[in-house]
């Protein structure tokens, strides 16, 4: 069994150890890739609209009639190859949103935070010393630790205190453990990771038994009905 990682205290002193099942996946690329594609195409907002030949403010009138005049017949002048005429093609409001298995999805997560414990640029942050925002705090401990920017904090639900304190840093982003996605985590150069972060992250981003994926029950749950006896019924003497 590998040694566990550690990681620096940020806004403490020490180091603490890092959670074998979430620091020690291996890096899978096109996984990760994949995962932070689908974070990014969920955000996009996909509300983009051109207007077609039948939606652009147009005289709906024959520009010219269709002989006599020597020149060559037209019909409608909201046609897209001219001046003013609907886009051909364009652009319409849509969902970019694509589906990345659950367990892929987890396995990349597990991924993107291992590449930050393998190259040492995770520190666990701590939380309970902020009982009331303070930038200058979180701003002395940033630069204490020496992190390469940009930084992403990780924070617990409870932890508002801790998360205003952050949020006003220059290139430091701050995210509910909830809603951090792996492209959060692999498009930073440096993550800080409250201690209760980190059993929402271990949630997220656990093994996914294959007996509960296939029957959407636990692996342990009881079955509805037990078996029938497979044992010969003994004979009369």
């Amino acid at each position: 069994m590998a040694d566990a990682k550690k990681a620096p205290v940020l806004g403490g002193s020490g180091s603490e150890s890092l959670p074998a099942g979430l620091f020690s996946e291996p890096f899978h690329e096109s996984l990760v890739h994949q995962a932070a594609r689908a974070d990014l195409a969920a955000r996009r907002r996909g509300t983009h609209s051109s207007l077609t030949r039948g939606e652009v403010s147009m005289t709906t009138a024959k520009a010219w009639r269709q002989k006599g005049t020597g020149r060559a017949r037209v019909g409608a002048l909201s046609v897209p190859h001219r001046y003013g005429g609907g886009a051909a093609f364009g652009p319409k409001p849509r969902s970019y949103v694509f589906k990345v298995n659950r367990r892929e999805r987890r396995r990349a997560l597990r991924s993107a935070l291992s590449v930050h414990a393998e190259r040492g640029s995770v520190a666990v942050l701590d939380a309970s010393g902020f009982s009331e925002p303070s930038t200058k705090q979180a701003a002395q401990g940033v630069s204490k630790w020496g992190a390469d920017l940009p930084l992403l904090v990780i924070v617990g639900p409870d932890e508002d205190a801790a998360a205003k304190s952050f949020r006003n840093i220059d290139r430091v982003t701050v995210a509910q453990a909830s809603a951090a996605g792996v492209a959060d985590v692999i498009g930073a150069a440096s993550i800080a990771v409250s201690k209760s972060a980190l059993a929402v992250l271990a949630e997220r981003s656990g093994e996914v038994e294959r007996d509960s994926l296939e029957s959407g029950k636990p692996a342990d749950a009881p079955t509805d009905a037990e078996p029938a006896s497979t044992e010969p019924e003994s004979e009369a003497v």
